[in-house]
C-alpha cells in the first residue's frame, strides 16, 4: 500500500517501501530512555498454545525495547488453566506479568468495584484492556502503553515498532496511534469494515452531514483494528465498552479526550491475517452478526451524546441509505479483487450485507428501548477518586498471583 495521501482528519503515517526495522529499533530504544513502553495483550486461555500466539511470543522475545509486557488471561477457571498460562508466557526474557482475571484475587477486585457502583462491566476483551491498562498506571513503570490482538497468523516485529514509534518519538506530539493494515490473502477479508461500519458511517454522513465525529471515524483506514497505542494521560481519562464495540468506542473517546493534531494512524505491515470470524447469519447472538450490532449501537450512541437526535424515523431512512450504499460498495470490490487476480464470492458478500442490515436494525432497536444501553468502563481518575488504595491493591493481587 505504497502511496502517501492524507485522508483529511487525523495524520496518517503510510508504509513506504521495505522497513528499516533496526533503525527504528534503535531509536525506540533511546526514546523509552524517557518514555518507558508497556505491551498489553489482551489473551483468552483458549488462544495460549495456539499457532499465532507461540509466532507472537517468538518475536516478542526479540525486541529490548519494551520496559514491561502485561498480558491479561481470561477464561482461565481453575488453577490448572492459570499455570498453563504461566508455563507458556514464562520462556520470554521480558518476565511478563499475568493478569488471572478470573482468579479469585481478581474477582474480589471486580467485586469491589461492584460495590462502589463502579461497574468494569461483563467479561470480554473490553474488561481485560481496561484492568491491564490499570496495572500498567498502578506498577508505575511505563509512560505510554501499545496493545495489539493475540490471534495474528502474520505477525513480526516490525507491526509493533512502527505502532509504537509515532507516540515515542518525542517532537511529533502524538497521543494517540491506531494500527492500520491490507487485510486480504487470496480474498478481501474485513467484511464487517468493509461492508458495515463505512457504508454506515457515510450513510449517516449523507443523511445528517459532515459531523465531525463522522468525519473523524471515516478517515481511519481500519477503525475496527485491535492494535493502538497511547501514552498513560490518556488512558486515565477514556473510558471503554466491555464488548465487541471495544475499538469504535476507545476510538470514540479519544475524540473526547484528544485534539486531533495528537491523533494518528499508523501503517503496520505489508498485509495481516488473523483468526476470522463465521458470520453467523442466522444466530444474532454470533461471529460477525453480533460484532455488528456491537458497533453499531456504540456509533449511535456515541452520536447520540453527540447531540443528534437519533429517532425511529432516522433509523428508517437510515437502513434505505446503508442498503444501498453497501450494494454499490460490492461493485468497487469486485473490481478491485478481479484486477489483483483475487476470488470474489459475490453471492457470500451479499449475504453479509443482508445480515448486517439486520444488524444494524437489532441495534437501532436496542437503542430506542434503552438510549443508554450498557454503561461504559469508568475511566480510571473516576477508580481512583472513589477507591484510592484500588491501584495498589491491583498490583498487589497481581503479583500475588504471579508469584
Amino acid at each position: 500500500m505504497s502511496d502517501f495521501f492524507q485522508t483529511g482528519a487525523i495524520a496518517t503515517l503510510h508504509r513506504l517501501g521495505q522497513t528499516d526495522l533496526p533503525r527504528l529499533e534503535r531509536e525506540l530504544q533511546e526514546f523509552a530512555k524517557e518514555t518507558p513502553i508497556a505491551l498489553v495483550l489482551p489473551c483468552h486461555i483458549n488462544e495460549v498454545g495456539s499457532k499465532a500466539l507461540k509466532g507472537i511470543i517468538r518475536e516478542l522475545s526479540r525486541v529490548s525495547y519494551l520496559k514491561q509486557i502485561v498480558v491479561g488471561i481470561d477464561g482461565a477457571r481453575g488453577v490448572r488453566q492459570w499455570q498453563k498460562a504461566r508455563h507458556f508466557f514464562r520462556v520470554m526474557p521480558q518476565k511478563p506479568r499475568l493478569l488471572w482475571n478470573d482468579g479469585p484475587r481478581m474477582c474480589a477486585l471486580f467485586e469491589k468495584l461492584e460495590a462502589a457502583d463502579i461497574s468494569s462491566g461483563p467479561t470480554g476483551k473490553g474488561r481485560n484492556v481496561w484492568i491491564c491498562f490499570g496495572y500498567v498506571l498502578a506498577s508505575e513503570q511505563a509512560r505510554m502503553v501499545a496493545a495489539h490482538d493475540c490471534d495474528i497468523l502474520t505477525y513480526n516485529r516490525e507491526l509493533l515498532a512502527r505502532l509504537c514509534y509515532p507516540v515515542a518519538h518525542p517532537s511529533l506530539g502524538l497521543d494517540f496511534c491506531k494500527g492500520y493494515t491490507a487485510r486480504y490473502t487470496t480474498k478481501l477479508n474485513g467484511r464487517v469494515m468493509r461492508l458495515m461500519f463505512t457504508p454506515l458511517i457515510r450513510s449517516l454522513e449523507s443523511i445528517l452531514g459532515a459531523h465531525p465525529l463522522l468525519v473523524y471515524l471515516d478517515t481511519f483506514r481500519y477503525p475496527l483494528s485491535g492494535e493502538i497505542c497511547l501514552d498513560t494521560d490518556l488512558i486515565r481519562r477514556v473510558r471503554v465498552p466491555s464488548d465487541w464495540g471495544l475499538e469504535v468506542g476507545m476510538l470514540a473517546e479519544v475524540f473526547r479526550n484528544s485534539a486531533a493534531r495528537a491523533i494518528c494512524q499508523s501503517e503496520l505491515a505489508e498485509s495481516y491475517d488473523h483468526k476470522h470470524q463465521e458470520l453467523s447469519a442466522r444466530d444474532p447472538e454470533k461471529g460477525l452478526n453480533r460484532m455488528a450490532t456491537d458497533v453499531a449501537k456504540v456509533i449511535f450512541r456515541v452520536m447520540a451524546a453527540e447531540g443528534i437526535r437519533m429517532d425511529a424515523g432516522l433509523f428508517d431512512t437510515l437502513l434505505s441509505a446503508y442498503v444501498r450504499r453497501a450494494e454499490d460498495t460490492l461493485r468497487h470490490y469486485n473490481a478491485d479483487a478481479l484486477v489483483n487476480g483475487m476470488t470474489f464470492g459475490r453471492h457470500e458478500e451479499e449475504l453479509a450485507v443482508a445480515t448486517f442490515a439486520r444488524s444494524i436494525r437489532a441495534a437501532a432497536k436496542a437503542f430506542l428501548d434503552d438510549p443508554l444501553g450498557a454503561p461504559l468502563i469508568p475511566n480510571w481518575n473516576r477508580v481512583e477518586s472513589a477507591l484510592p488504595k484500588f491501584l495498589d491493591e491491583l498490583n498487589d493481587a497481581v503479583r500475588a498471583d504471579n508469584e
